[in-house]
C-alpha cells in the first residue's frame, strides 16, 4: 500500500464515497478531532495501569474508530447504486453507549465523593486522561456542528458526551489507583 498519493496536496481531501473536501471542512475537523482522541487514548493505554482498564481502552479505540469511518462518509453517498450502504460495518450504538455507562458506574462506585472541581495534575497518566477527555470534548463540538449542517446518527453524539464522562471518571479512577491526591479547585475569596 502506497502511504504517499499527492492527491491532497492541493489542500482537498476525499471522503468515504470519493466526494472531494477542502481539508479545513467541518467533516474532516470532525473525525480529525476523533482520530486525535484515539491516539491519547492509544497514550493512556500504553502506561502502566491494570489491565481490565486497557482492554476498555481498547474497545475504545475500536469504537472510536467506527465512529471516524461514520463521520468520514459522505452522506450524499452513504448508500450505494444497490440499495446497500456504503459502510458496511456495526454503527455506533446504544450497545457501546451502556458500555461506557456500565464503565463509569463500576468505577464511580469504588470512588469517594467529589466534593469540590478538581483540576487535571496529580500524575502524567491522570494529566493524559484530562487531555483526551478535552479533546474529546472538542470532537463533540465539532460532530454537533456538523449534526447542524448534515444531520447524523445521534448515537455518534451520545457516544462522545459519554466517553468524555468516562475519561473524567478514568481520571479520578487512576488517581485513586496510582495513590496520588486529587488536586481541588479551591478559589481565593474576594478581598474587596
Amino acid at each position: 500500500m502506497k502511504i504517499y498519493t499527492k492527491t491532497g496536496d492541493q489542500g482537498t481531501t476525499a471522503l468515504f464515497g470519493g466526494t472531494r473536501v477542502p481539508k479545513h471542512h467541518i467533516r474532516i475537523e470532525s473525525y480529525g478531532s476523533v482520530d486525535e482522541l484515539n491516539a491519547q487514548i492509544g497514550l493512556i493505554k500504553d502506561q502502566d495501569i491494570d489491565q481490565d482498564t486497557k482492554q476498555d481502552l481498547f474497545a475504545i479505540q475500536h469504537h472510536l474508530f467506527t465512529l471516524g469511518a461514520e463521520l468520514a462518509t459522505d452522506p450524499q453517498k452513504a448508500q450505494l447504486k444497490n440499495g446497500k450502504e456504503r459502510l458496511a460495518i456495526k454503527k455506533v450504538n446504544d450497545q457501546e453507549i451502556s458500555f461506557l455507562e456500565e464503565r463509569i458506574d463500576q468505577m464511580n462506585e469504588r470512588l469517594p465523593q467529589m466534593t469540590h472541581f478538581i483540576l487535571p495534575g496529580g500524575h502524567t497518566t491522570v494529566s493524559y486522561c484530562h487531555i483526551a477527555r478535552c479533546v474529546c470534548r472538542r470532537a463533540e463540538r465539532m460532530a454537533a456542528a456538523l449534526n447542524e449542517l448534515e444531520p447524523f446518527d445521534p448515537s455518534i453524539l451520545s457516544y462522545l458526551n459519554r466517553l468524555s464522562d468516562y475519561l473524567f471518571v478514568l481520571a479520578r479512577k487512576l488517581t485513586n489507583d496510582l495513590g496520588v491526591d486529587e488536586i481541588k479547585w479551591i478559589p481565593k475569596k474576594d478581598e474587596n
